[in-house]
């Protein structure tokens, strides 16, 4: 069987104790460590990485108070407040064990104890402790991640009237809890303005969960979404949270939600109405308090009239609604986007700072963008890859000719988009070789949205 990865450190003034510890714990951990004195402590701790600590209460000087096994839990969390320490008193005293845990330790155990309740005691303390450090990790690197923007929406580009007035219903929203939805062609940032509520919100310190429905299956969907039970299913090996669970206290994106089947509309509209959930497998309720942002590029009001999709999930995500601008309507935005991309590569690629030529940038402007910024972005980084000039040229953004404007706010295809992005998707496929995950990618797309394409134009 294998051993545990982890480093413990016993400290106990007998040394029977010790020797009976360690030729037991050695067989199910990887580094066992013992020492009879606790002036060591603070030099065992400087030279080892611990993951735990089984720590005697009493010692010679003070056999049954405990003072001393208080001082050292003290040292040791001082010293590193990410070891669990297991507290060990021979005197049975309940009292002694709940007010050291009240001060920092982990677990206790009695003295004598069996072999087989220390071995699940060390491992469930390790597995807590390993847990809530993963939690503070993830926070401090969210805190982090957050502090880097200086504004709420810095990292949004747009000085358009159609952004201007994206971000003003943003900045009145986001304080509140209120559920938003928020409409757009793909690759017009609907993610993007999700994380800017986010960061904006009360919540702006817990999680931000981000859910592509269109990317889970229906018979995958209520495991990811709501957690399962070990034994479920014949892979559940382990309990799991669901993401639901996992976005606790924080914010939850579900992207894509037009592509729910109505089975699974009705079982999403249940646990939003209860703010429950049960795991697959479990029949118990688990409350769950979350901020719920959704995304979706479908005509949902008139899906409701088809009856495809609930008018009553509708009602319930829908509280505020914004809706994107595509890129095409706020071609204002060009410049400083393109520019923004063009520092972002020409540093991820170690090349000189690319510029455009002004033909360039009136072309880019005349262009359709049926893929919005993501095609945008995806046009720049290939261009700044390709070009062996520090000026970039309009042949250099491989950009088709027919999707020029032809009047005022009219596009040459605009009549016909669907006609476009047939012509579109086709064109990449055949550029990938028939991959799906390749040309969905270059289309900024999943997978599951270009099937669907595919099946809509019988391509």
């Amino acid at each position: 069987m294998d051993k545990l990865n982890a480093k413990l450190l016993i400290i106990d003034d007998d040394e029977d104790v010790l020797l009976a510890a360690k030729l037991f714990l050695k067989q199910h951990i990887k580094v066992v460590h013992t020492d009879n004195d606790p002036n060591n402590i603070p030099m065992l701790l400087k030279n080892n990485n611990y993951d735990m600590v089984l720590l005697d209460m009493n010692f010679s000087r003070d056999a049954t108070s405990g003072k001393e096994g208080f001082y050292w839990l003290n040292k040791i969390i001082e010293m590193d407040p990410t070891i669990a320490v297991l507290l060990i008193t021979a005197y049975g005293d309940i009292e002694l064990a709940v007010q050291g845990i009240q001060e920092g330790a982990t677990n206790f155990m009695l003295k004598p104890w069996d072999n087989k309740k220390l071995k699940a005691t060390i491992c469930a303390t390790l597995e807590a402790q390993r847990s809530k450090k993963e939690l503070q990790d993830l926070r401090s690197k969210q805190k982090f991640l957050m502090e880097q923007g200086d504004q709420p929406y810095s990292h949004i580009i747009g000085e358009s009237q159609g952004m201007l007035s994206v971000l003003n219903t943003v900045q009145k929203v986001a304080v509140t809890d209120a559920n938003v939805l928020i409409l757009g062609e793909n690759g017009t940032g609907k993610e993007v303005i999700a994380r800017a509520l986010h960061r904006a919100s009360e919540r702006k310190d817990e999680v931000f969960i981000s859910v592509d429905l269109g990317a889970i299956s229906e018979t995958l969907f209520e495991s990811e979404l709501f957690g399962y039970k070990k034994g479920a299913f014949t892979d559940a090996r382990e309990d799991r949270a669901g993401r639901f669970e996992a976005a606790n206290k924080g914010t939850i994106f579900l992207d894509e939600i037009g592509n729910l089947s109505q089975p699974l509309q009705s079982k999403l509209l249940s646990v939003l109405e209860n703010r429950k959930v049960v795991r697959l497998g479990s029949v118990k309720e688990i409350p769950i308090d979350v901020r719920l942002v959704c995304a979706t590029n479908m005509p949902l009001y008139q899906m409701v009239e088809q009856g495809t999709f609930r008018q009553d999930l509708l009602y319930r995500i829908n509280t505020v609604e914004i809706t994107l601008p595509p890129l095409r309507e706020r071609t204002e935005d060009i410049p400083p986007l393109v520019n923004h991309f063009l520092e972002i590569y020409s540093k991820k690629y170690k090349m000189p700072n690319k510029r455009l030529h002004t033909s360039t940038l009136k072309r880019l402007e005349k262009h359709h963008w049926p893929g919005n910024i993501r095609e945008l972005q995806h046009a720049v980084e290939r261009a700044v890859i390709m070009s062996d000039s520090n000026v970039l040229q309009p042949h250099d953004f491989f950009l088709s000719q027919e999707k020029e404007k032809t009047g005022k706010g009219v596009t040459a295809d605009a009549t016909n988009l669907e006609a476009t992005e047939k012509m579109l998707i086709r064109k990449v496929i055949d550029k990938h070789g028939g991959n799906i995950s390749k040309a969905a990618k270059e289309l900024g797309i999943t997978r599951a949205s270009l099937y669907r394409r595919i099946e809509k134009y019988e391509l």
